[in-house]
């Protein structure tokens, strides 16, 4: 599904502040494989998903995508072929539309829009049922405006919208750290219902262990650019975030360190 190959991405080159922020890293993600990436700060977690949606390209290396070389494609054209949730969640919503217009606007991404279009009876009741399967109490309030949400409920609405057409890859950057803890722990849940029953192939970076180990089938440590830990199956599940902690130590780069959010859940 995901193939990532001998990736190098190197920020301010030439300059007193050059960083290497990817050094060779290659990864490959299997269908419906739900990936959680950690790593302190400055590891190259965001940096991976950015050059994947491409955001960034890479100096070196390939990325392709459902056998689709997307490496050099623009930002814009390998849209199509994701979902992606940001840690703001003012981001992936219209704050001056209401719920309705923001899920059909998803709902047409990649098809040609006229001057005019609606929201359908049919539509609507698509979106209901959509809706109360996130327990927010959403489902009737089709016509409030977006902008009158909470940031828990608004990021909720957005990874609704990222998976509303099956994307071929869901990139999850971060997307609950802007939230407090209870409404984190619900978005968290959230996602983890939409990703098993679509059977979507995720990768989701986060900050926190605890969350790193509780959910995915994999789980990867990112440390000075490369990937310093890639355990899954069995082995995921027997972590704990003491074991994740002497990982770290033992594989992080001289300029890293551990944000107390990577162990405070």
């Amino acid at each position: 599904m995901l193939q990532v190959t001998n990736l190098y991405k190197v920020f301010n080159k030439g300059t007193v502040n050059e960083r290497m922020a990817l050094e060779n890293v290659s990864l490959s993600l299997g269908v419906g494989d739900f990936v959680t990436v950690i790593g302190g700060n400055g590891a190259g977690k965001s940096t991976l998903l950015n050059c994947v949606a491409g955001v960034y390209p890479p100096d070196s290396g390939s990325i392709n995508l459902d056998s689709i070389d997307v490496t050099r494609m623009q930002e814009y054209k390998r849209a199509k072929y994701l979902g992606r949730v940001f840690q703001d969640p003012m981001r992936g919503t219209c704050g001056d539309m209401n719920i309705e217009e923001n899920l059909a606007l998803a709902k047409r991404r990649g098809q040609h829009r006229g001057l005019s279009w609606g929201v359908t009876s049919k539509e609507r009741i698509e979106y209901r049922h959509l809706l109360k399967s996130l327990d927010l109490g959403l489902e009737d309030r089709l016509t409030s405006k977006v902008g009158l949400l909470s940031g828990g409920q608004r990021q909720a609405l957005t990874l609704l919208m990222a998976t509303l057409k099956n994307p071929k890859l869901l990139l999850l950057d971060e997307h609950t750290a802007a939230l407090d803890p209870r409404t984190a722990k619900k978005v968290l849940d959230i996602s983890d219902y939409i990703i098993r029953e679509e059977g979507l192939t995720t990768m989701m970076v986060t900050h926190n262990m605890r969350d790193a180990i509780r959910y995915g089938n994999r789980l990867i440590m990112m440390s000075g650019g490369s990937i310093a830990v890639d355990v899954s199956g069995d082995e995921k599940r027997k972590l704990t975030v003491e074991d994740l902690l002497r990982l770290f130590e033992k594989a992080k780069g001289k300029e890293e360190d551990i944000p107390d959010r990577m162990i405070l859940g």
